[in-house]
């Protein structure tokens, strides 16, 4: 499967910035437990099953917060993946460059969300009139920034990395919503599906190597070998991590990581994904380094435009991008 694509660098550097940032695993919070501990603030009055107006949750960084029963405007930047995953529709959704650039691979169900920016302007998550806040990172909230929040609406900080598990998010939101059995039920269908494609892949093809490259206008930069769709690959696919992409990732922290023109002469990788590019691939392929690479001489490189969910990570973005690996490799 090969996507033609052309994208706006200003917009995918700006992206890369967030990118950067936000996203994908390697730390995490916890549901329930000591992350996660919740209490009825309002309870059953007269003995009776009652649904209680609000539960008081302690939140990754030990705020106590009173979320409502059934919060119905929801601001959650870098989240909607769980969100949607879920069944709910936030009140506004992330966005960068001015709103022009969302996460496509979720409109079919955002479509009718405005955008809000992603660094969530006080004032203008004031004018979404939220009921509930929730916040992906610790920096999100940094300084006095979550007592700001916390006068808009609940606030509710998720994990505290820069990266945090996805996995552990999706069941962290799913018990902030009172939706815990859909999370569970989301993240079990999931890894049905990775383990399914997981054997057709090492059915056909047996242990093969992958890298993900992003070609960011005279940058290109590779994905970590645990985060993002490093995750999708290495993790639930079973690929082989080639030795450049594990040597950069040993020290990196970031979702994309550069990679310098000598190392990815040395990639060595079976088969290349490229996501986003800013480079028309035939340009691409004129370079002298990018012919030499083994994947391009036998044909196995691919690539997916911003339409998709490469850059990202979630339930419905890491599926996606299972399809897309499964249909490449296996048409």
């Amino acid at each position: 499967m090969k996507r033609n694509r052309r994208q706006n660098i200003a917009f995918a550097a700006a992206l890369l910035s967030l990118i950067l940032l936000l996203s994908a695993c390697s730390g995490g919070s916890s549901p329930g437990g000591e992350n996660g501990n919740s209490s009825t603030a309002a309870g059953d009055k007269q003995g009776t099953s009652s649904q209680p107006e609000e539960r008081l949750l302690t939140d990754s960084l030990g705020h106590e917060v009173k979320v409502p029963a059934n919060p119905e405007r929801i601001i959650a930047s870098y989240l909607e993946d769980h969100l949607v995953a879920l069944g709910v529709k936030p009140v506004a959704q992330w966005s960068v460059a001015q709103g022009k650039t969302v996460q496509n691979y979720l409109q079919d169900e955002l479509k009718d969300v405005p955008t809000i920016p992603s660094e969530l302007p006080f004032e203008t998550v004031m004018s979404f009139q939220p009921d509930l806040i929730l916040m992906d990172s610790a920096e999100m909230v940094a300084g006095d920034k979550y007592e700001q929040y916390s006068k808009i609406a609940p606030t509710y900080s998720v994990g505290t990395e820069q990266n945090n598990d996805w996995r552990e998010e999706l069941l962290t939101v799913g018990e902030v919503l009172n939706k815990s059995e859909e999370a569970k039920k989301a993240l079990a269908d999931y890894d049905a599906k990775a383990e399914e494609a997981k054997k057709k892949l090492q059915d056909a093809i047996g242990e093969k190597s992958a890298a993900v490259l992003w070609p960011l206008g005279k940058n290109t930069f590779v994905v970590h070998e645990k985060l993002s769709s490093g995750d999708v690959l290495y993790r639930d696919l079973g690929m082989k991590v080639p030795d450049v992409v594990r040597e950069i990732s040993a020290s990196a922290v970031a979702n994309w990581n550069e990679i310098s023109s000598e190392k990815l002469a040395e990639l060595d990788a079976d088969y290349i994904f490229i996501v986003s590019s800013a480079v028309p691939m035939e340009e691409l392929l004129a370079d002298p380094i990018w012919a030499g690479l083994p994947a391009v001489k036998n044909g196995q490189i691919y690539e997916f435009d911003n339409e998709s969910s490469w850059l990202y990570t979630g339930v419905i973005a890491n599926s996606q991008m299972i399809d897309d690996v499964v249909e490449s490799i296996l048409k």
